[in-house]
């Protein structure tokens, strides 16, 4: 069987070369160039072909042929488009999943097809197993063995046609053992450090990198205040809905996340959950669902002016006046540079506790933001999936409308698994989770697991 790898001069897909080599496959390399501007970019102006060369390097040492492949034009139309489209909406995309799904298992696939390849190769750390099913065979993705490096997540858009094709050599490895296999093969990208930022593109400085296409435009940093939670019909519905939700009428609904660091909110020892009625939330009509599934907005949030003397001169000057919901704290270059859940890149100080981006208007350009972890506006209980948004990698165990059922979520990379309830019915697939998420962003994916570790489907939130 001829196998193409795709050699990135990382670590990782050198060792998956140089396994598969090993185990007798007919194996070539190929690298493939994605992305050519540097604006924006925090490294060097050729790490492109730094990685070129190592990656050549690596593939002479295996004894294995190397070929280069531009899909640039792919890349750009593709992934890079689709990002600037996404946040100029005001979502946060995830172009990583987008690069496997239209390029490293479309374009490049293709390509190596060409070549006389009959499966791909990458350097992912997740696993693939075959199965037999009622209509032929069926892939399944399984989370990888080292669970600091497990990316099944970045493959959560993958369909059985491209499984078929694919191939994961080190899934069953952890990054230390990938490390030692390389330092004892000798390989140039033995010490070679993880590559970071956006696929093909690398580290950048994101609201640089966006203004190659988005304008940045002045506005109202706003921050909410606890108060305006108290007087708020959508937040009082939350409340009361997820209260009826609970299997002890007695209990109170937990609608704040536990705090745990800032990559692993929720899911650790103590932490406080909802326990639900199954039959209470089947009961819950499509209206009622949707409402839930629905974001705070601050729209409601104005500022009156009012004209004050200051100084011995009395020099008029405006400000606004109080509002016990909350107050203009600063200015931003664009309520689209900034995304739910980050608290870096704000420049706004006086505050005891880190300040989070909690909402973002973008027809208005105002960001709102709150202070703590624990800042009402920062958790979420339930999310919704468009119903053309809703994938299924396990074709043969989609849901039904009507249908509920149990599996493990994660809405971001690297985040532990978090119980939830999937709810399908006709208006979306809505996600009830047992403990409140920290950060929910629109445009990132929802990714859902079975008990075992496979990964079954995703969706867009």
């Amino acid at each position: 069987m001829k196998v193409c790898v795709g050699l990135s001069g990382g670590v990782d897909s050198s060792v998956a070369a140089l396994l598969l080599k090993r185990q007798g496959y007919d194996v070539f390399a190929m690298f493939m160039q994605n992305w050519h501007d540097t604006e924006g970019t925090l490294h060097g102006d050729c790490e492109w072909e730094e990685d070129r060369f190592v990656a050549e390097m690596v593939a002479r040492k295996i004894g294995i042929p190397f070929y280069f492949v531009d899909l640039s034009s792919q890349y750009r139309q593709r992934v890079v488009d689709y990002m600037f489209d996404e946040y100029s909406k005001g979502r946060t995309p995830n172009p990583d999943v987008l690069c496997n799904r239209e390029i490293k298992f479309d374009a490049f696939l293709k390509a190596a097809e060409r070549m006389g390849a009959d499966m791909v190769a990458t350097g992912h750390y997740c696993r693939k197993e075959a199965t037999e099913g009622p209509e032929g065979t069926v892939y399944r993705i399984l989370e990888g063995v080292d669970p600091n490096k497990d990316q099944s997540y970045f493959l959560c858009q993958l369909s059985q046609e491209q499984l078929a094709k694919a191939m994961f050599p080190i899934g069953d490895l952890t990054k230390p053992e990938v490390r030692r296999l390389a330092a004892e093969a000798d390989l140039p990208s033995a010490d070679k450090k993880d590559s970071q930022g956006i696929c093909f593109v690398g580290k950048v400085d994101l609201p640089v990198f966006l203004q190659q296409q988005l304008k940045p435009v002045e506005g109202d940093v706003v921050e909410v205040f606890d108060a305006f939670y108290d007087d708020n019909p959508q937040y009082r519905f939350i409340h009361e809905t997820v209260a009826s939700l609970l299997a002890d009428p007695s209990a109170d609904p937990q609608l704040i996340t536990d705090y745990v660091s800032e990559d692993k909110a929720t899911s650790a020892e103590g932490i406080k959950m909802n326990s639900y009625s199954p039959a209470a939330i089947d009961a819950l009509d499509d209206a009622t669902l949707l409402r839930l599934s629905k974001p705070i907005r601050y729209d409601a949030i104005s500022f009156e002016t009012e004209v004050y003397r200051s100084g011995k001169h009395h020099v008029k000057k405006t400000r606004y006046k109080d509002n016990p919901y909350g107050k203009v704290i600063g200015r931003h270059d664009g309520a689209l540079f900034y995304t739910i859940g980050q608290r870096k890149g704000l420049n706004i100080g006086g505050h005891k506790d880190s300040v989070f981006v909690i909402d973002t208007d973008i027809s208005r350009n105002i960001i709102y933001v709150g202070e703590g972890h624990r800042h009402k506006g920062l958790s979420r209980i339930c999310l919704r999936i468009a119903p053309k948004e809703i994938h299924w990698i396990r074709e043969d165990l989609r849901m039904q409308a009507g249908e509920m059922r149990r599996y493990r979520v994660r809405i971001r990379y690297r985040q532990p698994l978090q119980d939830a309830t999937l709810i399908l019915r006709d208006n979306g697939l809505f996600i009830l989770f047992d403990a409140p998420q920290r950060g929910i962003t629109p445009g990132q994916f929802a990714v859902w697991y079975a008990p075992d570790g496979e990964m079954l489907g995703s969706g867009v939130i």
